[in-house]
């Protein structure tokens, strides 16, 4: 019989490793799975609360010409809504296991969301400091944005699906 450890967040005030973050999004499209990612973003931990931004103008894909139609109003409309952001209300940790609650704001709107994933306990890294990290996953509707483009398919189906998979793998270091 296997019982579940619920240990504490970290406490402090922790900022992001950008070197060693990455955030995403991933999307169905046609036949497959589109992916993408934002270059600039940010990430802290303090007082119990997680907050996060990214700038809508270093969305990152594989064509410039669709990075542009993402900052387009067709999409993030980025002229407008420079930044995407996220505020938590509670987090939850059981084990390794995270929950966090919060508010995520895309093109003006702001809904609420629950993102789960994995956190790691804080390790002394070697450049002197002290880290942990998250591996964090939510499922939001574009539509609940105003983010409604698509392009139909011959059959009439929609080719880009309403449901978008954000997710990021995060180290953050303790502040001094």
């Amino acid at each position: 019989m296997s019982t579940t450890e619920t240990t504490a967040v970290p406490t402090g005030t922790w900022a992001l490793d950008p070197v060693h973050s990455t955030i995403g999004f991933a999307v169905s499209y046609m036949a497959g799975t589109f992916t993408g990612g934002f270059s600039q973003f940010d990430a802290v931990l303090a007082d119990g609360v997680f907050k996060g931004s990214a700038k809508v103008a270093s969305v990152q894909v594989k064509d410039p010409d669709l990075a542009t139609h993402l900052q387009s109003p067709d999409f993030f409309d980025a002229e407008r809504y420079p930044e995407l952001a996220f505020a938590s209300s509670a987090i939850e940790r059981t084990g390794n296991r995270i929950r966090i609650d919060g508010e995520i704001t895309i093109k003006g709107g702001t809904e609420a969301v629950e993102i789960i994933g994995e956190i790691t306990d804080p390790i002394a890294d070697p450049y002197g400091g002290e880290r942990f990290g998250l591996a964090l996953a939510a499922v939001i509707r574009r539509d609940e944005f105003g983010v409604s483009w698509n392009n139909p398919l011959p059959s009439g189906e929609p080719a880009l699906s309403n449901d978008v998979t954000l997710i990021a793998e995060l180290q953050l270091v303790k502040q001094t």
